[in-house]
């Protein structure tokens, strides 16, 4: 079959010459030579890749494909479809990693239908010493029929791998995957997965029941002998488990009988366990939430349920009781769990029986927006297998962490909240799991005594055992400070306030440029969201901690909170840029600064780096943020606005004149910043003073 298989959408078209899809929809339009589509709907056609490149490239607009970017639109375009295509591709870069000389001897075969019947018995070659008899494992070996579609996305695979490592070629497409269908996958971010692997400590053995595209497990790989790990994984969607076979064995060292043990099942894990034989040191899980059919009536006398029986409503315990099942004796788990589940009335009575034998030793409120969904503070959930009776001693306790107030949802997702939030958590945990007990941090943490706990409601919710810090988070030397800085900064802002506007004698008639004509003209450089690579999604293995700014960042005025985590290398920010939000409405443009210089540049965010001999930055964001430049800029679709950024005008005028409107812009800028300052410290302020007042820690006079 020919490359031209291969399809790909006006937004692939789009991502492919660095435009907008509005210009891919003016190319059809006015080009009477533009590949016609070959798939797909009359609302959403597709394009045989092959010739898109070559219209491209006939009319100046394509150099070169790079190579990435190849392989993603031949796996996007695949005719069985994206899944399908990242298994081949995966299984064909584990033959990569593990039998490069064998790749090699097979990928000369120029006959598409030879080599695809070659590489089948290939892939069988390494697929079973890695995963174990094709009956025992989640990925099939796909035979030569399947495979010849996949030919040129395979060789393309393997070339990508020739330059950056297979493992991080199929880190890349997996992660492009993932950001491409974000609501099909239920996601666990690499901060609390990290989180949940320090929690549970280092394991030769780790198990996760629920393991969705193996982020838990591939956290456990950076604890205890990583190259004798046994990691075990099962998934109710046949191709989770699949990928999460093949993500685990490319992290490990190159070569057969080298890297971990990895077995993965597909099979739903309450009602039809393929891993009931598994003694694992560490259960990791992320299970589904708010279950009806976990398989409540087929499960009654199951012998798991050594806690109790849970009731219909709750899936949950029925997940942390089969954790429990798969440990050794004195094994750790780590659930993520929502929160109802330390307090709904319903599982009373086996949350009762994991604090009395023991089993439940710790419940972490994660602040709002750590794991999705992000309007929830989630809660992790440590428990232990039980080695045996409770030898005598003082009471049990139970560690109660609360760390909702250590980060505001929009910052948790930045590094340094993240690191404060994960520091508190492993500092109180390590010294309660040491001693047993834990001295109370105000507002933090606690360890409380179980038989405190054994009462009517049996509820763990930490935020109900914990009272908050003293006012304002250290009482009343803390709200006199924070009111001086609200009084400095209220100076700040009298004094930034801007003088009175100077009315023009008559209103002024500018000659008027586009952006886009600016960019063709070489005075800046224009970098569109298409082709903006940065994200704070989950992607492949890290590269680098490089911080990113985000839309939100923008709108907010806020400091960079994204986390770079993809493959791709990420478009770094220099001072003196000039970005503008493209989504959403609103006229705002921000002036990159020293303190944001070296951040990468995020989706949704349109780049604009002025020559400084041509265009003065602080000019053009101050007229990006016109109103009516805006308006004339923006189209509409039914939930949103979007802005055109190469419609965006500006005044023709002399650097020194830009120079004098630059300044007044920088200005004004300097002014709404303080303005946000001293709204939060007097947010800070208002919201300590009623604490400390309500708590009894501060006095009405």
């Amino acid at each position: 079959m020919q490359d031209n298989a291969t399809e790909v959408t006006a937004a692939g078209i789009a991502r492919l010459a660095g435009v907008g899809r509005a210009a891919v929809s003016n190319w059809r339009r006015r080009h009477a030579d533009f590949p016609r589509p070959v798939g797909g709907t009359d609302t959403s056609p597709s394009f045989a890749l092959t010739e898109v490149e070559e219209w491209l490239r006939a009319q100046g607009k394509l150099a070169e494909v790079p190579l990435r970017e190849r392989v993603w639109q031949q796996l996007a375009g695949h005719p069985a479809g994206p899944v399908t295509a990242l298994l081949h591709a995966g299984s064909v870069l584990l033959l990569v990693h593990d039998r490069p000389t064998e790749w090699l001897a097979l990928s000369a075969t120029t006959d598409d239908r030879g080599l695809a019947e070659r590489l089948s018995a290939a892939l069988e070659g390494v697929l079973t010493p890695r995963f174990g008899a094709p009956a025992e494992r989640a990925l099939a070996t796909p035979g030569p029929t399947a495979l010849e579609p996949s030919v040129p996305l395979l060789r393309g695979a393997a070339e990508l791998a020739a330059d950056i490592g297979a493992r991080r070629a199929f880190g890349f497409l997996l992660g492009r995957h993932l950001d491409a269908n974000p609501r099909q996958y239920t996601l666990t971010p690499p901060g609390p997965a990290a989180l949940m692997a320090a929690l549970a400590g280092p394991a030769a053995t780790a198990l996760d029941p629920a393991c969705g595209t193996g982020a838990l497990l591939h956290a456990v790989r950076t604890h205890g002998a990583r190259d004798r790990q046994r990691l075990y994984g099962q998934d109710t969607a046949p191709e989770l488990a699949a990928l999460t076979a093949l993500r685990l064995a490319l992290d490990g060292p190159a070569g057969e009988g080298e890297g971990p043990t990895v077995r993965t099942a597909a099979a739903d894990t309450l009602l039809a366990d393929a891993l009931s034989d598994v003694a694992a040191d560490v259960v990791l899980a992320h299970p589904p939430f708010n279950e009806r059919g976990w398989g409540h009536d087929e499960l009654a006398y199951d012998p798991r349920w050594e806690y109790g029986f849970p009731a219909r409503t709750e899936s949950e315990l029925a997940w942390v009781q089969h954790a429990l099942a798969r440990l050794k004796d004195g094994g750790t788990a780590v659930l993520l769990m929502p929160p109802t589940v330390a307090s709904r009335r319903s599982g009373r009575r086996i949350r009762a029986d994991l604090l009395r034998r023991g089993a439940l030793r710790a419940v972490i409120a994660l602040p709002a927006g750590a794991v999705p969904p992000n309007n929830i503070p989630l809660h992790l959930w440590v428990l232990r297998r039980p080695a045996g009776p409770a030898a005598p001693g003082p009471a049990p306790e139970l560690l109660l962490v609360d760390t909702t107030s250590l980060a505001a949802p929009g910052d948790v997702r930045e590094k340094q909240a993240w690191a404060a939030v994960q520091d508190a958590v492993l500092d109180a945990w390590h010294t309660f799991d040491r001693a047993g007990a834990l001295k109370e941090r105000p507002g933090v943490a606690r360890s409380v005594p179980v038989i405190e706990l054994l009462d009517d409601e049996v509820d763990l919710a930490p935020a109900r055992r914990l009272p908050p810090p003293a006012a304002g988070g250290g009482g009343a030397a803390e709200l006199t400070a924070v009111r001086e800085d609200l009084a400095g900064t209220l100076r700040l802002t009298t004094k930034l306030t801007p003088k009175s506007a100077v009315p023009a004698a008559e209103p002024a008639r500018w000659p008027l440029t586009t952006i886009g004509e600016l960019a063709r003209a070489g005075a800046l450089f224009l970098r569109t969201p298409a082709a903006s690579g940065a994200d704070s999604r989950t992607g492949g293995p890290a590269r680098a901690a490089v911080p990113v700014l985000t839309d939100h960042d923008v709108l907010a005025g806020a400091a960079p909170s994204g986390t770079f985590t993809g493959d791709d290398e990420p478009f770094l920010l220099r001072a003196g840029d000039v970005v503008v939000p493209v989504v959403g409405g609103g006229a705002t443009a921000r002036v990159v600064d020293g303190a944001t210089e070296g951040a990468a540049l995020g989706r949704g965010l349109a780049l604009l780096r002025p020559d400084p001999a041509a265009l003065d930055p602080w000019f053009v964001a101050g007229f990006l943020r016109s109103t009516a430049n805006n308006r004339q800029a923006s189209s509409y679709a039914s939930t949103a606005t979007r802005l055109d950024v190469r419609r965006l005008q500006l005044p023709r005028l002399p650097l020194p004149e830009q120079a004098g409107y630059g300044e007044r812009f920088k200005a004004l800028a300097a002014f709404e910043d303080a303005l946000r300052l001293a709204s939060r410290l007097g947010g800070q302020l208002v919201q300590g003073l009623h604490d400390g007042l309500t708590d009894g820690t501060l006095a009405p006079e």
